[in-house]
C-alpha cells in the first residue's frame, strides 16, 4: 500500500484516506495505522508480531497461511501483543522462543501474559524439567558474564557475588539449583542469605525436591559434583 497519494485538490493518506489540502501537513500526518508501520522494525513490535504469528498457528493449525505485518497491524489485539513483546524484551527470559511458545500455549488470557508471576512460574516449571547438562552449561555462562562482567574469577561467584544479585539470578533461573545444592561454596552462601531472600528463592530451591531427584538421577548428580570438584568451584 502506498503511503502517500495525491490528486489536483488534495493529499491523501494511504493508511487512514484522510485527505489534506497540503502535502507537508500529510507528511507529518501520523494515523495509527502509519504509525504501526514505522514501528515495524523495534525490537518490541518484532517481538510481539512473532508471538502474533505463533498464536495463530497453534489456534489455526490447518491454515497453511502464515499471518503477515498487515494482518498484525489491522488486529484488534495489536496493542496486546507489542505490550507483551516490550515484556519479553525488558525480561529478557531463559530461551526466549521457548518462553512465548510456553505462554502460547499454557491458555493463560492474552491480558495477563505480562505479569511477573506467568514468567516464574515459566522459569519454576524449566529448572525443575530440564536436562542436567543445560542447567550445568546455562548456569557456567551466566557465571562468566558475572565474572567478566566484575573483573573475577569465574569460579569464584559464589565467594564473591552480591547476596541480591545471587537472589536474583537464582529466582530468575540462571543459576540452577543443580549447581548451588552440589557445591559447598553454593550451599555456603545460602547460608548467608537473608530470611526475605530465602523466601525469594525458596519456591526454586526447594531442598526436599532436589534432593529427591538428586537420588533419582545420581549420574546426573556424579557429573555435577566432578565439575564442581574440577572447577574449583
Amino acid at each position: 500500500m502506498m503511503a502517500l497519494t495525491a490528486d489536483t485538490s488534495s493529499y491523501t493518506c494511504g493508511y487512514c484516506n484522510n485527505k489534506f489540502t497540503k502535502e507537508k501537513t500529510l507528511a507529518v500526518h501520523v494515523c495509527e495505522q502509519k504509525r504501526r508501520a514505522l514501528a515495524k522494525t523495534e525490537k518490541h513490535v518484532i517481538l510481539g508480531f512473532d508471538t502474533f504469528q505463533r498464536f495463530y498457528k497453534r489456534a489455526q493449525p490447518n491454515n497453511p497461511q502464515d499471518k503477515n505485518y498487515e494482518d498484525f497491524s489491522k488486529s484488534p489485539y495489536y496493542n496486546a501483543f507489542v505490550k507483551f513483546g516490550s515484556f519479553v524484551s525488558n525480561v529478557n527470559p531463559l530461551y526466549p522462543e521457548r518462553f512465548i511458545d510456553w505462554v502460547v500455549s499454557s491458555g493463560v488470557k492474552l491480558d495477563h501474559w505480562c505479569r511477573d508471576e506467568l514468567y516464574d512460574q515459566y522459569v519454576f516449571d524449566l529448572i525443575r524439567k530440564e536436562s542436567v547438562e543445560t542447567a550445568l552449561e546455562r548456569s557456567i555462562s551466566h557465571m562468566l558474564s558475572w565474572a567478566n562482567d566484575n573483573n573475577a574469577q569465574w569460579n569464584h561467584y559464589f565467594h564473591y557475588v552480591s547476596l541480591s544479585r545471587a537472589c536474583y539470578d537464582i529466582k530468575d533461573g540462571k543459576i540452577s539449583p543443580w549447581i548451588v545444592l552440589n557445591s559447598a561454596s553454593g550451599k555456603a552462601m545460602l547460608q548467608k542469605f537473608s530470611d526475605e531472600q530465602l523466601g525469594h528463592v525458596q519456591k526454586i530451591i526447594d531442598p526436599p525436591f532436589w534432593t529427591s531427584k538428586f537420588k533419582k538421577l545420581p549420574a546426573d548428580a556424579e557429573l555435577v559434583k566432578q565439575v564442581v570438584k574440577e572447577s574449583n568451584i
